[in-house]
């Protein structure tokens, strides 16, 4: 859920393409498993990030993560 609305959002009929995305993952003895966040309200939600030095600078050197194609 989104308290707020953007001009530059795209509607949901919009789909653009995101392009690679790099997400925070948790290492797991089965390989890694995508690290949750919560919103301000409370609900469980993943993120995404458009390149790696914004995760880094987001969550810090130590965090692992993935790049999604």
């Amino acid at each position: 859920m989104c308290l707020f609305s953007y001009d530059d959002d795209p509607d949901p009929d919009e789909q653009a393409r995101a392009g690679l995305l790099y997400v925070p993952v948790r290492p797991e003895a089965a390989g890694p498993a995508l690290r949750m966040f919560r919103t301000p309200l409370g609900e469980r939600t993943a993120v995404g990030f458009t390149g790696l030095a914004l995760l880094t600078a987001t969550l810090g050197a130590g965090q692992p993560a993935i790049r999604l194609a």
